[in-house]
This record gives C-alpha cells, structure tokens and sequence, in this order.
C-alpha cells in the first residue's frame, strides 16, 4: 500500500454552487421540489449560525458545533422532529424508529439496542464477507467495458448483505424488486410537497404520496409476508434464527415489559429495508464515483484488500477503504438535513431559538463548511486516517446523526460499507462513465440524479 494519505487537489466534487443571495419565497418552493440542495447560499457556509422569518415561520440555521451539541445532545429532549419531516416520512416508515417520538421511540429504541451491540455486529462480519464476495464474483463475469449503474448494483449489493444478516435470509421477494420499489419511494415521496409546506389539511391528496403507492403496496405484502412465515416458525415451537426480524417479533421491553404491535413491527422492518440499506448503498455509491476520480486512492484500497484477503474481518486493518467511505459521507452525507422544533425557549450558538421555531442542522452544509474543513469541497480521504481523525470536531461531522437519536446502525452500516468496497476492490474497477459529473439530488436521502453510470473492467 503506497497511499500514505499525501495531501494532493483533486478539484471541486460535483454538487450545486452556493447561491450568491437567497431565494424569494416561490423560488424557495420551487427549489425544495427540485433538488432542496439548491436553497442553500454562501452565507450557510461561511456563517455558523443564522435566523429570521422563513416559509414556515421563525427558523434558526445551526453550523455551529457547540450550538449542534446543545440541540441534538445537551437539551435534546427540547427538540423533536419537526412536523414537516414526519409527514415525509410517515407515509413510508410508519412509526418506525426513524420516525417514533417519546415513549414509542424510547422503548423501540430498548428493544432493537442489543441487536446492534458491537459484539453482534462483529459477529455479522463473516455473512458480510461470504455476501461481498458473491456479489463481487457476479460483477466480475459480467463483459468488460459493460456499463451498469453503481447506484442500482449498490442497492442490490447492500440489499443481500441485509436478507443473510439482519433478516437471516427471511426477506421475502427479490433484490431488483426492491430496488426499483425503493428508487420509485424516494422519487416520489421524497419530493417536499408545497400543500405540506404550508400545513395544508390531511385530507388533501399529495402528488407525492399518491405516485408513491405501488411501492407502499409492495412493500406492505412484502412485510406480511416476512411477518407471518417468521411467526409461523417461532409458533411451531421451532427455534428461529437470532436476528432483527425474531427481535422485533420476540421482545419485550424490560421496563414495561410491553412488545410491539404488528403495525410497529412492519414499520421497523420497512425502516431497516428502506432507509438501513439505502443509505450505506448511497455511500458506497459516491465511494465507487470518487475513487474513479483519484487513482492514487484507488490504488491503496486494492492494495489493502488484497493483502487482508482470506483474512476474518478486522476493521483496523481497512484503514483507507473506512477513510473513503467515511470522506464520501461527508461529501455526499446519506441524509443532508436535520430538522428539529423547539418545544421551549433556548440559547444555541448564541442565538435565541424561541418556542415553536424550527432549527435546522444540516450535513450537507456542515460538511462542507469553510470555517470548519480545509478544502472542503475536495475529496481528500487523508483526513479521516488514524491520527488525523482525532482533530474533527465530533460536532462537525454528522453522517449518522448524533445524541439520543443517532443512528442505531451506525456500527453495521460502516462495517457492510467497508467489506463491500474492499471486495468489489480485489475483482472489478468501477469508472465513472457518465457524459456529465453525477448530480447529487436531496430525495430524504442524497442520491445521484438519474443513477451513477459506470464502466467495468475485471482486476
């Protein structure tokens, strides 16, 4: 491995120019239904705090790590999600955990905790790598010069890892179904629609929301399906295998010892299907794209691979190929914004947040800050190598979240998107093929406008 993380400039990584001045209120309306990355000005990413009257009313905009840590740790009880981002993702998540509040999301949260205990997930390193590898060897038959799309490839890939680990292959239907199903989810519902914007009545249809039903169908068959053949098993008497599904299904919380109702069960399934796997495909997406454009770093993830192959998985020895993974988040974080709404007054960053504003937190800003990052808007892995890591500021960098509501799968996610790259590294390279560079398009996750197109050849 001769990538030493040597710091060299590589250019800007696709995404939209900061806006000289904001937008008025119709272009504001207009932007969040096309890309919502294109609100953003060059104020948000030299300034670390900013408030006043928006579309919704009084807003405060945090790029302050201090002031991030008041509101997402320190005073996190003050701050739920706000209502806007639970009516984008309810009709699609339920009252899954990415969506529950209070005591639902308290005792959803107690009951899936020891399936992602670090011992578990390490536990799940070896089906991880038996899952890369075959979907590695799939690519590596495929002809030379094919062009396919990383971004569906990534979705199948991550999608397999999930049936044989989390679900312990008990998902029921096949891996391109539930690609295209989720793609049409996120282009659908994951458009912000005006009518929600300005709280119009529920009753009202949403374009959005009815474009979206075919995937919601197919995916309420699939969980019923998944639900009942597991119940069955663990009705029969029969002893189920240990895994998320038997969890959910099986739990009872040690506090109440109350379990969840079969509407939350499928709402969590759907949640780990939908937003689990979509997000690591997503990183491992922009990862494939970004190592296309530096050689260098390519080489050093192929060396690395190559000499832990055959190896029982040890994160600290994919140094590099975890760096990369880790720069794209920042690049191209799996969700570009927070939101939160203040239940009482507070003081962040200075600034005064009053009862009922809405705070705004986002990793698409933050990450690319200019206060905050050398180069940010350059893709230079070298600063998440050991040592260098220590000097980012917890509070800069967001990909999973962060305080109560962190991603539970952070662990699992980083751990699948490291063995799937340094899979795919010891048999195929992936090169961007696309005419233009990829377009990064806010849809609830941050996804390549129109896939990611590139050429494969065999190592």
């Amino acid at each position: 491995m001769t990538y030493a993380g040597t710091i060299v400039s590589r250019g800007r990584a696709p995404a939209p120019f900061p806006r000289s001045r904001p937008l008025n209120r119709l272009g504001v309306v207009m932007a969040l239904r096309r890309n919502p990355l294109a609100i953003w000005t060059e104020r948000h990413f030299t300034e670390r705090a900013l408030a006043g009257e928006g579309l919704r009313g009084y807003g405060v905009f945090l790029a302050d790590p201090e002031g991030i840590r008041r509101v997402l740790v320190e005073n996190a009880a003050n701050y739920p999600k706000d209502d806007l981002q639970r009516k984008i993702l309810a009709p699609g998540l339920g009252q899954g955990l990415l969506v529950a509040e209070g005591e639902l999301w308290r005792r959803t949260r107690r009951i899936l905790a020891p399936v992602f205990t670090p011992r578990r997930v390490a536990a799940q390193a070896s089906a991880m790598q038996g899952a890369a590898e075959a979907i590695a060897a799939r690519l590596a038959r495929m002809r030379p010069g094919r062009i396919v799309d990383a971004a569906e490839e990534m979705t199948r890939a991550t999608y397999d890892v999930l049936k044989v680990t989390l679900f312990s292959n008990g998902l029921a239907g096949d891996a391109a179904s539930f690609s295209q199903a989720l793609t049409r989810y996120f282009n659908t519902q994951g458009v912000i629609d005006p009518l929600d914007l300005f709280d119009a009545p529920a009753f009202l249809p949403r374009i959005g929301t009815l474009r979206s039903r075919p995937a919601l169908r197919f995916f309420e068959e699939r969980v019923a399906a998944i639900v009942a053949e597991r119940r069955a098993l663990i009705e029969a008497g029969t002893e189920p295998p240990d895994d998320l599904l038997t969890a959910l299904l099986k739990a009872r919380d040690a506090e109440t010892g109350m379990g969840l109702t079969e509407r939350e069960v499928g709402a969590n399934i759907v949640t780990f299907i939908g937003a689990g796997h979509e997000t690591t495909a997503n990183a491992l997406t922009w990862s494939l794209y970004l190592l296309s454009t530096a050689p260098d770093v390519r080489d050093a993830v192929e060396a690395e691979a190559e000499a832990a192959a055959g190896s029982a998985f040890d994160l600290a020895a994919f140094p590099v190929a975890r760096a990369v993974v880790e720069e794209a988040m920042r690049l191209y974080p799996p969700v570009a914004l927070l939101s939160r709404q203040a239940v009482a007054d507070d003081v962040a960053a200075g600034v005064r947040i009053p009862a009922g504003a809405t705070v705004a937190i986002s990793p698409w800003v933050l990450h690319r800050h200019r206060a905050l990052w050398s180069a940010p808007d350059e893709f230079r892995p070298e600063r998440f190598l050991p040592g260098a890591r220590d000097a980012i500021d917890r509070f800069a960098y967001l990909p999973f979240g962060v305080g109560p509501r962190v991603c539970i799968g952070l662990g699992f996610a980083l751990q699948e998107a490291v063995i799937l790259l340094s899979a795919l590294s010891r048999r195929v390279r992936l090169d961007h093929a696309g005419e233009v560079p990829p377009e990064p398009v806010q849809r609830i996750t941050l996804r390549p406008k129109g896939g990611m197109p590139v050429r494969l050849s065999r190592r």
